[in-house]
């Protein structure tokens, strides 16, 4: 039996056109039905929504993403003004969140500004009522669930989580989804999150372009590493293959209101 699955979390447009013209190919023959294509800039959000336009089955989410210098206030403006003009293209608000790496490398010490930001883009999504894709792990997910449950929002997607017992029994308190990447086949940290987390709040990403090491250690990052994924679920949870598909695709489906 064959069984559909959703990238909730790509950067489409960090493909080439080659990998992009590729990927969009195959998905059918590996039954990706939907690719959740979140954006990193300005710029990167009006591309994202011109890839959407020519394939319906790219679902564009349009954000800033936090491992980087924060734009200056007329890029803001202009974001924020694109979201809002374009609420009805966009699936969510995203990728969106805090600086945890680049802070961890010191080549951002200051968060207030991003912590700033990602409140507006929160206070935005709550507003338009849809869904916000977090780049928050560690530390930075508190911040992130604060902001969250002042504005009550809570359609949240915490993408590549990784986090400590009390912030994930906070974040499945307040019913956040998070998405597992083909690391789970080989990082222990994340097999130990798949475990803990409910299998109704958890959906499944390649983060592509990023690379995996692992069995994907000489692939550039494709959609169908997702089956993989959820054998290593199905695994760890000591459920049926078919039980984690039609969960897991069931989540994507919802959440995003697909």
């Amino acid at each position: 039996m064959q069984y559909k699955l959703i990238d909730s979390h790509i950067h489409f447009d960090q493909y080439s056109e080659a990998q992009q013209q590729y990927i969009l190919s195959q998905l059918e023959k590996d039954q990706v039905e939907a690719l959740i294509a979140v954006s990193t800039t300005l710029s990167s959000s009006e591309e994202t929504l011109q890839l959407a336009r020519k394939d319906n089955r790219i679902k564009p989410a349009f954000g800033y993403h936090p491992e980087q210098a924060l734009p200056d206030e007329l890029e803001i403006i202009k974001l924020l003004e694109f979201i809002q003009k374009h609420q009805d293209e966009m699936i969510a608000v995203g990728e969106v969140g805090l600086p945890y790496y680049s802070q961890m490398k010191k080549q951002i010490t200051e968060v207030e500004g991003h912590i700033e930001l990602l409140d507006n883009f929160v206070q935005q999504a709550a507003q338009l009522k849809k869904p916000i894709v977090l780049h928050a792990v560690y530390e930075d997910a508190s911040i992130a669930c604060d902001i969250l449950e002042k504005y009550s929002h809570p359609y949240a997607h915490f993408h590549w989580f990784k986090g400590d017992k009390k912030v994930v029994a906070r974040m499945i308190s307040n019913k956040y989804m998070i998405s597992i990447t083909p690391d789970v086949l080989y990082e222990s940290a994340i097999k130990e999150l798949v475990k803990t987390y409910p299998l109704e709040l958890i959906m499944v990403e390649t983060d592509g372009p990023w690379p995996f090491t692992g069995p994907f250690e000489k692939e550039w990052t494709k959609p169908r590493m997702m089956h993989a994924i959820v054998e290593k679920i199905s695994k760890i949870k000591e459920i049926t293959l078919e039980t984690a598909y039609t969960n897991i695709y069931k989540n994507t489906k919802q959440f995003y209101r697909l």
